[in-house]
């Protein structure tokens, strides 16, 4: 036999084997679960080998199945790039930028500004998402995380300071003259941020009761919103309400600012885009650099 299976039932068993189930892969490919079983099925009748086990409620990959899977991925993964490499050098002048909502609005645009004037014939496309970047499979040249900086395969660079603490309005704050009053007042919180407050108590040395009449918030922005709007006590990243906290509507009632060291915000590129010989990108890393805190010392 010397026929290839067809690429979309590669793509299918590809996803399958890396979700170990069917119905998680259907939800990644947008089709239905039954679609998916009938791909693999096919895919094991063409190759005449079991390439799962069948288990409740989830599937695993044989042995057989694990190193065909390998081999599949690593080929699919050649392709992607190989036809992102096309698509780029067709639209070297596009530049794909991922980012989460509260950063691009309050610390990324003002800085995008800055490019955009000294090089307009750049094209930035913003995009938002609390979603880790997959520069294997999305079409993204970097992406702003908030990380410890040591993923593999991409290149660094760390934006700001994560300190955090309780910010409110000048009027509330007046009646805040000790931490553990905060248990008394209506805390504002962020899904992408769930542990800020948390972290911020600790550090405080209060434990925070589980049931609470809180608000919680998609976004840090919106939280920030409801906080100068009066409805609560929001925990504020310092560099992220600076003009805030400058012109006075927004303050810190006791100073206590946690940093959170090196869980902080990253700029990160692939290597493989940070490498590239093209004046597009030495332009990019440059600004990238620019917009950068300096390097640790050691």
């Amino acid at each position: 036999m010397d026929s290839l299976p067809p690429l979309n039932t590669l793509r299918v068993f590809d996803v399958v084997g890396r979700v170990s189930s069917v119905t998680a892969a259907a939800q990644e490919l947008c089709v239905t679960p039954a679609a998916v079983s009938r791909q693999i099925r096919f895919l094991e009748d063409h190759l005449r080998i079991r390439l799962f086990d069948r288990h409740h409620r989830r599937i695993s990959l044989t042995p057989a199945g694990r190193d065909y899977h390998q081999e599949v991925s690593r080929h699919l993964a050649g392709l992607r790039r190989a036809t992102l490499d096309l698509h780029q050098a067709a639209r070297s002048r596009i530049f794909n930028l991922r980012a989460p909502h509260t950063i691009a609005m309050r610390w990324l645009l003002p800085r995008l500004a800055s490019l955009h004037a000294a090089h307009p014939e750049l094209e930035v496309r913003l995009h938002t998402s609390t979603s880790p970047p997959d520069f294997e499979r999305e079409d993204l040249d970097a992406a702003i995380v908030i990380s410890h900086g040591h993923e593999p395969g991409v290149v660094h660079y760390k934006i700001m300071e994560n300190e955090i603490a309780p910010v409110c309005t000048p009027g509330m704050a007046a009646r805040l003259q000790r931490p553990e009053q905060l248990l008394d007042e209506t805390l504002l919180h962020t899904h992408a941020r769930p542990d800020d407050w948390q972290m911020w108590f600790t550090h405080a040395g209060l434990h925070s009761p589980l049931t609470r009449r809180d608000m919680r918030f998609e976004s840090s922005a919106l939280a920030y919103e409801a906080a100068l709007a009066g409805f609560g006590v929001a925990i504020g990243q310092r560099s992220l309400i600076t003009q805030e906290l400058n012109d006075g509507s927004l303050v810190a009632p006791f100073g206590q600012w946690v940093n959170l060291g090196s869980f902080s915000y990253y700029f990160v590129m692939p290597k493989a885009f940070y490498a590239r010989d093209t004046p597009e990108a030495a332009v990019l890393r440059q600004w990238i650099a620019s917009i950068s805190l300096p390097p640790a010392k050691p």
